[in-house]
């Protein structure tokens, strides 16, 4: 009988045991959600599962930020629910490598029996914790499959029609408000190849909006000297202007939008314009200004602070008269006085920029801003705050106003029961989750019918807060 089953031409069946599952969450900036994208892929490529809640899950990993005092908070109460929920959690991102009082590791001692603890981009670390803490049972028709059978874009976080693209990680800069680089580290910038790889298995996927992001999108290649690449068989510098015109001939093909974000105001950016102008990426700049007094600038160490920021916004607009300016800005910096804070409202006015957010500086321990003299009150930060978004708000509004009538191309979203219902997209003008959506209206023609992640046309009738409503046509 033996020598039977020794002869059966039927391999024998072993139980199969189920795939390790591991709860994921993603918090902070977009620059965390890459991070999280590829632990992700290999997590998926090593044949574990993964889920957004904690419920079910072997292990959680929580993926921190700890830009400022909100988001630390924020980043501390998520780990401390995913230890209450589960019990077994892997700490990474930007708080994770954060100091605490006496020079230990703060999430550490605010949370001492999590399994692990690494900071940003480290993807390699957060993979050893997990085979460490939760090893996957061996399957001999996964485990020899390459890691990168997912793709060259891996998972995304995103919906499938727009992506993130990170060009580089870290920052040279030493700002005063910011700990970034104390967490992420100096700029290293990714091989001009492996970038437009990325790109084009983002577009063939079906993504219609790629958004270029990292720390400096302005100092690519900075760290190499500019060094010359290789893509497709042909030379490509590692410089921003290269990269962008290679994105632009990638995504048109594919009639794909490029959004660039955390453009410093560097003169080199005057070389982008003109793909902007003729089309080849978007007019849209997300130029992180801070503030507009040189001397609030000098005390915050800005690059370029002594850059004349009206003039250039003004050539940029001569050059092209379509782009779209969204920035960021500080009120309430140690030391700011009236007059110093006044200058920044008249700017604002003057420099007319398109969408523009603002916090009240936050105090995060270890920013250098600290020790400078004249930290104001919470209640006169956030006073200031209010006033900005106030004229920053005037100033959109006016700005939208004057597109009423216009007809624009709109990204689609969201469109339930194929847009007869109308739905909610986006123009050009437009960056995910920061700016404003197109509230897209019943279509007039029946046979009309919109798709989440195809573009449509649409003529804007009207304008709602910081919203476009349109009908599309």
């Amino acid at each position: 009988m033996s020598e039977v089953l020794s002869q059966s031409p039927f391999p024998p069946v072993f139980p199969v045991k189920p795939a390790p599952r591991v709860g994921f969450v993603s918090l902070g900036c977009p620059k965390a959600l890459t991070d999280s994208e590829l632990i992700l892929t290999r997590l998926s490529a090593e044949g574990y599962q993964t889920s957004k809640t904690f419920e079910g899950a072997d292990l959680v990993i929580v993926n921190t930020c700890g830009f400022i005092d909100d988001a630390v908070r924020e980043s501390l109460d998520t780990i401390g629910e995913a230890l209450a929920e589960n019990g077994k959690v892997i700490v990474t991102g930007c708080l994770g490598a954060k100091m605490g009082d006496g020079g230990g590791n703060l999430v550490r001692q605010m949370h001492p029996s999590v399994l692990a603890v690494t900071g940003p981009h480290a993807t390699q670390e957060v993979m050893d914790a997990v085979h460490l803490n939760l090893p996957k049972p061996h399957d001999p028709f996964v485990d020899l499959v390459p890691n990168n059978a997912i793709g060259v874009a891996g998972i995304k976080l995103t919906p499938r029609h727009y992506a993130y693209l990170k060009i580089s990680e870290g920052c040279n800069h030493r700002c005063t408000f910011c700990i970034i680089p104390s967490m992420r580290g100096d700029l290293v910038s990714r091989p001009v190849g492996d970038v437009l790889n990325e790109a084009r298995a983002l577009f063939e996927g079906g993504v219609k909006e790629l958004l270029v992001i990292s720390q400096d999108t302005s100092a690519y290649g900075v760290d190499v000297k500019y060094r010359t690449g290789f893509w497709d068989g042909r030379p490509v510098k590692t410089r921003m202007l290269e990269l962008v015109q290679a994105l632009g001939d990638i995504a048109a093909p594919y009639g794909a939008w490029v959004r660039l974000h955390y453009v410093y105001p560097y003169p080199s950016v005057d070389e982008i314009l003109p793909l902007m102008a003729t089309g080849k990426v978007l007019p849209y700049l997300d130029v992180p200004l801070q503030h507009s007094h040189p001397d609030v600038l000098k005390r915050m160490k800005r690059p370029a602070s002594g850059e004349k920021n009206l003039e250039r916004i003004s050539r940029w607009r001569e050059m092209c008269p379509e782009i779209v300016i969204r920035s960021t800005f500080i009120a309430g910096f140690p030391g700011e006085t009236e007059a110093e804070f006044e200058h920044l409202l008249d700017f604002m006015r003057e420099a007319k920029i398109d969408r523009a957010g603002c916090f009240a500086y936050s105090a995060v321990q270890g920013a250098t801003a600290n020790d400078i003299p004249g930290m104001l009150p919470l209640e006169v930060r956030e006073e200031r705050r209010a006033r900005f978004m106030a004229v920053a708000e005037a100033v959109s509004s006016q700005k939208l106003q004057q597109r009423v009538g216009a007809t624009m191309q709109v990204l689609v979203d969201h469109a339930p029961a194929l847009g007869r219902k109308g739905g909610t997209g986006r123009s050009y003008a437009d960056a995910p989750e920061i700016d404003g959506v197109v509230k897209l209206l019943p279509p007039e023609k029946i046979s009309k019918t919109m798709k989440v992640g195809e573009f449509t046309r649409a003529r804007i009738v009207g304008v709602q807060g910081h919203d476009l409503i349109a009908l599309p046509v």
